[in-house]
Order: structure tokens, then sequence, then C-alpha cells
């Protein structure tokens, strides 16, 4: 078993709750849910939940300090938000906010529309986008999504890169 799911989870000025195998924190900043796995049980005894396997099998093991992690990441994320930062590089490529959707013209014949997760918030300035929500996985996953829409080339570093990524450049082609 996890050595993270060993170490009850402590609640700040979070309100955990289990019914019917799904798993509800509330905080300040928002509410997040997430349905719990039948081989892990979720408890929260006087201010701290703990997460323990429902039999002795590998899989249920395993989960275990998956769902912890996600515990803490869900206990965390409604106290603090979670916020990632994207930079876009080249010239003549811009990015922005419109509506629910981020519209980015990175070189291609037509601009490349995604649209934003609901649980989360997207600001653009000087093409620097801001992603801010409770939910780890989907301020990941979001984050993701566009920097895969150009990642950065490694001749000129064009592209959507995290903010502090370092890109390994390549020498080009040498004049003879």
């Amino acid at each position: 078993m996890s050595r993270l799911a060993k170490k009850p989870i402590s609640l700040g000025k979070t309100d955990v709750s289990v019914s019917s195998g799904v798993l509800t924190v509330k905080g300040p900043k928002g509410t997040i849910t997430k349905r719990v796995h039948p081989a892990v049980e979720i408890a929260i005894e006087g201010g701290a939940v703990s997460v323990t396997p429902k039999d002795r099998s590998r899989l249920a093991k395993a989960l275990t300090g998956t769902f912890a992690s996600h515990v803490k990441n869900m206990v965390k994320g409604v106290e603090t938000p979670y916020v990632k930062k994207l930079v876009l590089d080249g010239v003549g490529y811009k990015m922005e906010v419109k509506g629910k959707d981020v519209v980015l013209a990175v070189g291609f014949s037509h601009p490349v529309s995604l649209s934003i997760p609901e649980d989360m918030t997207a600001k653009v300035e000087k093409n620097v986008m801001t992603l801010e929500s409770a939910n780890k996985e989907s301020v990941g996953q979001f984050a993701a999504n566009v920097r895969r829409v150009k990642p950065p080339e490694p001749y000129l570093g064009k592209g959507v890169r995290y903010e502090g990524e370092i890109i390994r450049r390549k020498q080009g082609k040498k004049a003879v």
C-alpha cells in the first residue's frame, strides 16, 4: 500500500462528503466531485480523510495511493486554485479569449478554436495565457490540449510552451 495513503489528509476550511460512490469536496473557491472506485474506501473522521483498500487485491492497493493523491489535490484546489501559464512565441502568432472559447492564430490557414471547460477561467495578456481552476486535472489537461495545437519547435522555438519550460534548441543549417 502507498505511503501517501497511510497518512490521513487534514481538512482546512473544506467540507468533504462521500455518498453512493461519489466524493464531494466543497471549499471557499469551489466544489469538486469525483467518482470513487469500488475497490477503495474513503472515510472522514474528525477533520481528516483516510483512504483504505476494501480488499487485499493488487488493484485496490494501487488505487489507494492514487485516490489519496486525488483527495489531497481536491482539498488543496478548493482552498487555493491551481494556475498554469502558457506562453505563445512566434511572429504573427496570437491568442485571445472569445466568450467561452480560446482562439489561436498560429500559422495555419485557419484559426484554431478550443472551448474552455466550465470550471476554469482563462485570461490572455500579451500572448501569455493564464488558466485557473480548483480542479488540477482540468487545468493540466486543458493546458496540454492548447500546447498540442502548436508545440514549440526546436529550431526557432516558435509555438506554445509552459511558462518556465526550457526548449532544447538545435543548430540550423551551416553555410559552407
